[in-house]
């Protein structure tokens, strides 16, 4: 497996990837809720600057992708305060090859280019109904913090902040 920055041509497959990957959970939610997260891991947060898109490859096939936002970044569109710590988001897994490491891998490189450059925290959020990505992320150590989580629709789904110190 290959983690890189992704190419300016591959974005637009990745956007679409990431509403495949994510589609998952459609049924788990309200259409409402769908809608708006369909919109937001669309949208063009992730070429924000500062923010390095990244993706995972095998057998020279984009498999999965991941966004790192800086510390400071407004990576929630004002539901937050900007934070100290980078900010993983956006990380989808094509349904095909889950259960393979790309998930992990993708996360270990966001870890590592965090440490490397010099920060000792990194951090994430996710919606509660993403049971199988919180197992994940717990698995490698993160740890919830409660005061960041937000609700973005107003429908009681609530978006869960985890944070990792490295």
């Amino acid at each position: 497996m290959k983690i890189r920055n992704a190419l300016t041509h591959e974005i637009e497959f990745i956007r679409k990837q990431r509403v495949t990957a994510y589609g998952d959970h459609a049924h788990a939610i309200p259409l409402e809720h769908w809608n708006a997260l369909k919109k937001a891991i669309s949208s063009d947060a992730d070429s924000k600057p500062g923010v390095e898109l990244l993706v995972a490859e095998l057998a020279g096939e984009i498999v999965g992708s991941v966004a790192l936002f800086p510390p400071q970044t407004d990576a929630y569109e004002g539901f937050i305060e900007e934070l100290d710590y980078s900010e993983i988001r956006l990380l989808a897994v094509s349904p095909e090859v889950r259960g393979k490491g790309v998930a992990s891998a993708l996360i270990a490189e966001c870890i590592r280019r965090t440490k490397a450059k010099g920060f000792n925290a990194i951090g994430l959020h996710t919606a509660e109904f993403m049971e199988s990505a919180i197992k994940l992320y717990e698995r490698i150590g993160f740890e919830r913090l409660p005061q960041y989580d937000f609700e973005p629709a107003g429908d009681g789904i609530i978006v869960k902040a985890f944070t990792l110190s490295i």
